[in-house]
């Protein structure tokens, strides 16, 4: 018998862990640690937008970063003055540390300057990374 309360307990829990990442999963936010933190156009490898930068953490075998990148692409498509770069994780290794990148897709917004204000983990909606732009402006 207690093996079975031992079982249901671990079960619930498991359950309630994968609701609340579910949850976080791709929700654009802001991060404390992230305010001070700016990038050019050398970290990045391209132009910064006029208005705001989407960056796009990714990885080769990615299955989300597909889509994401699918959704920023429409975005900036939409948001005149907003440009979309896609940056290998892997291949730029230095760069993910230092902007404390845990998974991919990661995705940054950017202002004109190159500031992060705002995050997102996991793939984001188009509604939030458009609500993210004009915080961002």
């Amino acid at each position: 018998m207690t093996g079975l309360v031992v079982c249901v307990v671990v079960l619930a829990l498991a359950s309630a862990y994968g609701l609340v990442q579910r949850r976080r999963s791709g929700r654009v936010r802001v991060r404390v640690r992230d305010q001070d933190k700016r990038l050019t156009a050398a970290d990045l490898g391209g132009e910064l937008g006029e208005r705001a930068t989407l960056v796009q953490f990714s990885s080769a075998f990615c299955a989300p970063c597909r889509a994401t990148r699918r959704v920023l692409g429409e975005v900036a498509g939409l948001v005149p003055g907003v440009t979309h770069l896609e940056i290998d994780a892997e291949a730029r290794l230095e760069l993910v540390r230092a902007l404390d990148i845990l998974k991919t897709p990661t995705v940054l917004v950017l202002d004109a300057d190159g500031r992060v204000v705002r995050r997102a983990t996991g793939q984001p909606r188009k509604a939030d990374v458009i609500a993210a732009l004009g915080e961002a402006v």
